[in-house]
């Protein structure tokens, strides 16, 4: 069974940097597609960045030059690098994986995902 666990939430001022965890169990690090996602009160989940099996990364506009996504697969553990954050940013995050290939159009959506961790709550003040 897949397990995803989060962690590196806080609070943190406008142009702060954390580093959000997912530490994975279930799956082999190296046959996953990981992607995170941010939701906030009110609005939709949002698709922020992803890492394809051959390392291959996508960002959401609103993200790029800012963030990054990356996976140690002797962790195996997925990462979320997110720098100069603004109060925008303010959301719960979330880790997912999934082991299936989709056409790059598919490329941040929920539903290319199966696999879901419980979030952790990221808060940027101004």
């Amino acid at each position: 069974q897949v397990q995803l666990v989060e962690s590196g939430g806080g609070s943190v001022q406008t142009g702060g940097s954390l580093r959000l965890s997912c530490a994975a169990s279930g799956v082999l690090p190296s046959t996953y597609y990981g992607g995170w996602f941010r939701q906030s009160p009110g609005k939709e989940r949002e698709g922020v960045a992803q890492i394809d099996v051959d390392g291959r990364t996508t960002y959401a506009e609103s993200v790029k030059g800012r963030f990054t996504i990356s996976k140690d697969n002797a962790k195996n553990t997925l990462y979320l690098q997110m720098s100069s954050l603004k109060p925008e940013d303010t959301a719960m995050y979330y880790c997912a994986a999934d082991l299936r290939s989709f056409h790059t159009s598919w490329s941040l959506r929920q539903a290319r995902f199966s696999y879901w961790g419980r979030g952790t709550q990221v808060t940027v003040s101004s």
